[in-house]
């Protein structure tokens, strides 16, 4: 009696149901994150940082925007600032000063249903200062220089701005697709006041495991089927 063996197809369907697993169980995929998220000025529109304020360098005249929300770590899924990204509008009443450069700072603290438990937002409309700092100043030395305390975890994520929020960095966050415009006065001018970084996303390594195991199980079923013939 011949033994029967697997179809080609065998290893296959187990590769994608493990693949599928995977997909739904990814918290980078499955779920959002509280953050604050770091966005810079360019053609007076809000564009997702490609560098975490402890490495960016902005140069003189430059607008930097910082918005705590839950949102997905993606510059199409992010949250923007609610305030435009307008330097003149921030920096018309300080004047140049030498040996600085000026820096117009946004700072959104968000919505209430974003607000951790217990925390609330410190205000409703986004904060602007203009900070003066040294000419190599980094982005997360303007945004101490206009909104301190700020916190760091371990890994230097930015956790909290202006003492917001008391406590949590970063924590991921379900169904965080299921909110109404995270934007609805994204292009309302800023109101001059007194006053993980989150990086871009990426694939996460359970996903390239689980893509890993697809191509490998493919050839072996390629290979056993060649192996019959």
């Amino acid at each position: 009696m011949r033994r029967r063996s697997l179809t080609p197809l065998g290893p296959l369907v187990l590769a994608f149901g493990v693949l599928l697993t995977l997909l739904g169980s990814s918290p980078a995929l499955a779920a959002g994150y509280r953050y604050w998220s770091f966005w810079e000025a360019s053609g007076g529109q809000w564009q997702y940082a490609t560098q975490g304020p402890s490495t960016a360098r902005p140069a003189d005249g430059a607008t930097l925007g910082f918005r705590f929300s839950v949102s997905q770590d993606a510059a199409a899924e992010a949250a923007k600032p609610r305030a435009a990204a307008d330097f003149a509008a921030v920096c018309a009443g300080t004047e140049a000063a030498e040996g600085r450069k000026r820096i117009a700072v946004v700072v959104d603290f968000g919505v209430p249903a974003d607000a951790p438990a217990g925390d609330a937002p410190p205000q409703d409309t986004p904060r602007t200062a203009c900070a003066q700092v040294a000419p190599d100043a980094t982005a997360a030395e303007a945004l101490a220089a206009a909104a301190k305390p700020l916190r760091y975890n371990s890994a230097a994520l930015l956790c909290a701005v202006s003492g917001y929020p008391k406590q949590g960095c970063g924590e991921p966050i379900a169904d965080a697709g299921q909110k109404p415009d995270p934007n609805p006065d994204a292009s309302a001018g800023p109101k001059p006041s007194a006053e993980p970084e989150a990086a871009g996303s990426g694939p996460s390594t359970s996903l390239l495991v689980g893509l890993a195991a697809v191509a490998a199980l493919a050839a072996a079923a390629v290979w056993q089927s060649r192996r019959r013939r």
